[in-house]
Formats: structure tokens, C-alpha cells, sequence
């Protein structure tokens, strides 16, 4: 089976503000390049919700006096899909199957890179990426967000938080809880966490707007992010 690497793109860098054309044109010809000389790679891309989820989950809470849960993580999972279909039409020529919307069910990857987005509420879209790392026996998950490494705790909040080169999983879980909440801020969601530590799954999280990073990430070479496994 050729080798599969996983990337989790977070929608905070396909669509910040907006879609991000210059950071998705550059991620597609890295994509692309890193495809055509490695012959025996595959590539797995979920994407995120970015602005389009925050946006109407804010106007969903500020419409309704009663918030429901679900339908919040519905209404970010709609954007999370928006945003994959707009990833899978950027290469047509490695991604010829279809966008993936349930990790569980039957998968047809016949292509080199294959398209995957938000499942069901309960989790972001960082557990449907680990769900497909475990089925297509992929060793290394790349989440990429708009952060360069995960610090210590919040730098929005904690002027003494420290960036971090390299966490185990216990640790790792004691800074970002243990339950998910809809739009919850952190750098790998509570319940793909857990996920990934029974699977003994290595998790890289990095700043995916530094394209060549990436490229540095792909092909093994020193990189700058956090290493959690």
C-alpha cells in the first residue's frame, strides 16, 4: 500500500476572513509538486470550517435564546463541506473520487489525493482526520492551523505561555480538557486527542500558511511546529 500522510487544514487558513486565494493557490502547487516526485505517496486533506462556521454559528446563537448543541455543530459542519468542495476542485487530475463526508462508511481512493470534511456533532473536524489516519493506516497526522506550535496555554490570554517543540499525549490533553464544544479554540480537539493516543498516533501541529514548512514536513526534513505523540 503506497505510503498515506493526513492533513488536517484548518478552515482558519482556507477561509480566515474570506477565501484565501493567494495561501490556496500556493498550497495547491506545493500539493501537486510534492505528488508528482513522490510517486508512492498519498494524500488525505480534511478541511475545516474557518469563518464561514463562526460566522453563522454566531448568528444562530444570537437569533436563538435557546442554543442547541447539535445544531451548532451542524451549521459548522455545512462549512467545513463548502470548503472541501472548493478543495477538491483545485486538483482534479490526483482527486478523481468522491468528497468524503463519513469516515465509516464505504471509501472508494483510486486517486493519489483524496478530499474528506466534517461527519456528525460531537467533535471537529481533527477526529474525522485521526478516524481516517487509523483506516488508511497513515503513522503521522499534520494539523495545520494558523499557529506556528502549541504553547503552554492560550498566548491571547497568558502573556507567560510558552511555546512547545515536543508534548506527550497525557500532557498534551491536560491543556486542552477533555470535552468539545462547538467552536471550541484549540490546537488538536479534546476528543481527537484521546483518539489518537490509544491509536499511539504522532501528531504534528504547524503553521500550514508557511507553505514550504509543509513541504518540509512531507519529505521529512526539519521543520517548525509541535510534535505531540
Amino acid at each position: 500500500m503506497p505510503a498515506t500522510v493526513v492533513l488536517s487544514l484548518g478552515g482558519s487558513i482556507i477561509a480566515p476572513d474570506g477565501v484565501d486565494h493567494r495561501f490556496l493557490t500556493a498550497f495547491k502547487c506545493m500539493i501537486e509538486s510534492y505528488l508528482e516526485s513522490n510517486a508512492d505517496s498519498r494524500i488525505i486533506i480534511v478541511t475545516g470550517g474557518g469563518s464561514p462556521a463562526r460566522v453563522y454559528q454566531q448568528a444562530y446563537r444570537a437569533i436563538m435564546s435557546i442554543h442547541d448543541q447539535d445544531t451548532q455543530d451542524w451549521i459548522g459542519i455545512a462549512a467545513t463541506r463548502l470548503n472541501g468542495a472548493l478543495v477538491k476542485a483545485l486538483f482534479p487530475t490526483y482527486c478523481i473520487d468522491e468528497l468524503v463526508t463519513d469516515p465509516s462508511a464505504s471509501i472508494s481512493f483510486t486517486g493519489r489525493l483524496l478530499i474528506a470534511t466534517g461527519w456528525k456533532p460531537g467533535f471537529s473536524t481533527d477526529t474525522d482526520a485521526v478516524l481516517l489516519a487509523e483506516r488508511f493506516e497513515a503513522n503521522t497526522l499534520v494539523n495545520l492551523s494558523n499557529t506556528a506550535k502549541v504553547f503552554t496555554a492560550d498566548p491571547k490570554i497568558d502573556k507567560d505561555a510558552k511555546p512547545i517543540d515536543s508534548i506527550e499525549w497525557k500532557a498534551f490533553r491536560a491543556i486542552v480538557g477533555d470535552t468539545w464544544t462547538p467552536g471550541k479554540n484549540v490546537p488538536f480537539d479534546p476528543v481527537a486527542s484521546a483518539l489518537a493516543e490509544r491509536m499511539k498516533l504522532t501528531v504534528i501541529c504547524a503553521d500550514g500558511r508557511n507553505i514550504e514548512n509543509t513541504r518540509s514536513i512531507l519529505e521529512g526534513k526539519p521543520f517548525t511546529g509541535t510534535i505531540i505523540g
